[in-house]
């Protein structure tokens, strides 16, 4: 008898990467073998549903999973899973539906009703995960879920749940587990990461938290994944600042929208101001630092005059790169019912113009670095490095998979290129 071959499709941000890691970990744990989805017995799809496009990658997802290995058995979770079950449901193959809530249990949940048609088998038990587990050579740590800010056209509140955040003296003992396993790098995520701590008894803080990983003593890089802008505090950017290295030159602060009017109704807690002197104080402590943000163009709304402050302000910002979301409708949300819908033309057009003010940003980005030495670790083959200000350059062949470097980029042609210093 043979032991179960099993496939994890993750949507979406980090949080759902790292839901999907620990997952895998439990799974190789009971003697899973990874495989592709087309030779897996066990189907773990994790899903996504910040938009209506994202809905609809999941149900063709589970679709063509289904067309391809009939015999597969299909687990579905995630956001789309936790807010749509019937839907989910009434797609081919799907053996179980599993919540948000009970995603840390999914494994013993529907292990014995996968692995009972295989028996235990000859092969690997037991087996640890390790760098280049799921084609990830760093790891991705979740170490807060859920959201009580009220975002006029964010569901998620309702598929996570209320915060919750692992404490700290637990965060450093997975650490360490990481770091003994090979890992070299880690990437701190959460659903709303920058209220870590309030939940906990006695509360602390994402300040708190990260002051614990500086002094800890794991030899670890840490990123640190998406904060809202208003939780990157100025404790935070100077200790990430004076962590000579353990905290990696990379911000992801969304901002969503450059227009006050537009940001109150999304009802983002900041303004403009707010985050123009945020990312400047970023960049006058760290001038190499990557800082990427979210926009939504076409909110309920949004007018030209609007629009034209999003180009205004972003063509000028020292920001690294741009990820652009059309405005997707969301059942139940209060931008639902707000009136003056702009024209699925209209948004298309200013998708497309954003994305043009993204590529410039990312081209501008890149040629500053050119002539730098930054570290970085690297991927794939070892041709690949990944800097800590989130720049991938290629470099001849060499070091291996999950060896830090310092690369010297040396041009830049739509792909960087390096040599290791």
């Amino acid at each position: 008898m043979r032991l179960v071959r099993y496939a994890i499709v993750t949507f979406g941000c980090r949080v759902n990467q790292a839901d999907s890691l620990r997952i895998a970990e439990d799974l190789r744990a009971r003697g899973g073998l990874e495989a592709a989805p087309a030779a897996a017995d066990l189907v773990v799809v994790n899903t996504c549903s910040v938009t209506a496009t994202a809905d609809q990658g999941a149900r063709q997802t589970i679709r063509r999973i289904a067309r391809d290995n009939p015999s597969a058995r299909i687990v579905v979770t995630g956001c789309y899973a936790t807010r749509e079950p019937a839907a989910v449901a009434h797609l081919p193959n799907v053996l179980r539906i599993v919540p948000n809530a009970e995603k840390d249990r999914l494994v013993d949940e529907v292990w014995e009703t996968t692995s009972e048609r295989f028996g235990p088998g000859d092969g690997p038990c037991g087996a640890p995960i390790a760098p280049g587990t799921g084609g990830r050579t760093g790891f991705t740590l979740r170490v807060q879920t859920g959201c009580e800010e009220r975002c006029s056209y964010c569901i998620i509140p309702t598929t996570r749940g209320p915060g919750r955040s692992m404490p700290v003296a637990a965060v450093l003992d997975e650490v360490e587990r990481i770091a003994g396993a090979g890992f070299k790098e880690i990437a701190l995520t959460g659903v709303h990461l920058g209220s870590y701590g309030r939940d906990l008894t006695p509360p602390a803080s994402l300040y708190e938290l990260l002051n614990a990983l500086h002094v800890c003593g794991a030899d670890v890089v840490f990123r640190v994944s998406s904060l809202e802008p208003m939780d990157c505090t100025p404790d935070v950017v100077s200790l990430i600042a004076a962590s000579r290295g353990r905290f990696a030159p990379h911000f992801h602060l969304p901002l969503q929208h450059a227009s006050n009017r537009i940001l109150a109704l999304m009802r983002r807690p900041y303004t403009l101001d707010f985050y123009r002197r945020l990312v400047d104080s970023i960049i006058a402590s760290l001038p190499h630092a990557a800082i990427g943000t979210d926009m939504i163009v076409g909110f309920p709304g949004e007018t030209d005059e609007d629009f034209a402050e999003n180009v205004q302000y972003l063509a000028s910002s020292p920001l690294s790169h741009l990820h652009v979301f059309p405005y997707s409708d969301r059942p139940g949300t209060e931008a639902s019912s707000l009136p003056s819908r702009v024209p699925p033309s209209v948004i298309r057009d200013r998708g497309v113009r954003m994305r043009g003010i993204g590529a410039l940003l990312a081209s501008r980005f890149r040629e500053s670095q050119l002539g730098s030495l930054r570290p970085g670790l690297t991927l794939e083959d070892g041709t690949l490095v990944v800097t800590d200000n989130y720049l991938k350059v290629r470099v001849p062949r060499g070091p291996s998979r999950n060896e830090r470097v310092v690369v010297r980029i040396d041009r830049s042609d739509g792909v960087l290129e390096g040599t290791i210093a």
